[in-house]
């Protein structure tokens, strides 16, 4: 859902940036702090930047300005709570617009919003209650996953709308004109992005089962959140 280079108004490229800047330092705080205590999470951590980055990078064409694609958000959001997700994400959205000239810097703002403010804490929202109801951790990862990709892609189409209005019906029209576009490519990569994300989640389960119960997204043999996971909402 990266927005190309110069295609918001300026008005809207810097409101946009001042509306992502206080969740970047927040997570960044996050993110400090949870290297700081748990320097054995640099490696998930990094994976799950990797995931994002890798993901998010397999663009398709929709509509003019923009692209579709998976956004990798969700795992993150998962294992480290979404503020750490919108510094993994801003960083991704940055190396994307100087590497692979995906995204833009002028777009930054915008990009940031939508893929590592509003998807992460979408998709953790979505898991979070599906968790406290009991659903099995890979449903709730999979609709997690869904979640933090399709809201990326309703937040996208609002940013455009919002830029560029119809004519004859205004915001609601251009909403409507832009979000039916996306959804013929966004809705199959959500399901997909849900699945692999289930697959990976699968995989970290067997190869770092303690690290997973640390950070809350296992139980304990006994059936009893650990600590982690009780206070998980809070963070």
């Amino acid at each position: 859902m990266h927005i190309a280079e110069g295609f918001l108004p300026p008005a809207h490229a810097v409101a946009w940036g001042v509306a992502s800047a206080p969740f970047v330092v927040h997570g960044a705080r996050s993110l400090a702090r949870e290297v700081k205590e748990h320097p054995e999470s640099t490696l998930l951590l990094g994976a799950s930047g990797a995931f994002t980055f890798v993901l998010s990078a397999l663009k398709l064409p929709s509509v003019t300005g923009s692209c579709s694609h998976p956004t990798g958000t969700g795992l993150g959001a998962i294992l480290f709570r979404p503020p750490v997700m919108a510094v993994l994400g801003t960083i991704t959205l940055l190396f994307q617009a100087l590497l692979l000239a995906h995204g833009g810097l002028t777009t930054l703002g915008a990009n940031v919003f939508s893929m590592a403010v509003v998807g992460p804490w979408a998709g953790y929202g979505v898991y979070r209650l599906l968790r406290r109801y009991d659903v099995p951790l890979m449903g709730a990862v999979f609709c997690g996953a869904f979640a933090a990709d399709l809201s990326t892609y309703c937040v996208t189409s609002v940013q455009l709308a919002l830029a560029f209005p119809d004519p004859g019906s205004g915001f609601l029209g251009a909403l409507g004109k832009f979000g039916s576009i996306f959804a013929l490519t966004q809705i199959p990569l959500a399901v997909s992005e849900g699945l692999l994300t289930v697959l990976v989640m699968r995989l970290l389960v067997q190869s770092s089962k303690g690290e997973l119960t640390r950070l809350g997204v296992l139980v304990t043999t006994a059936g009893r959140k650990t600590p982690d996971e009780a206070g998980a909402v809070t963070r």
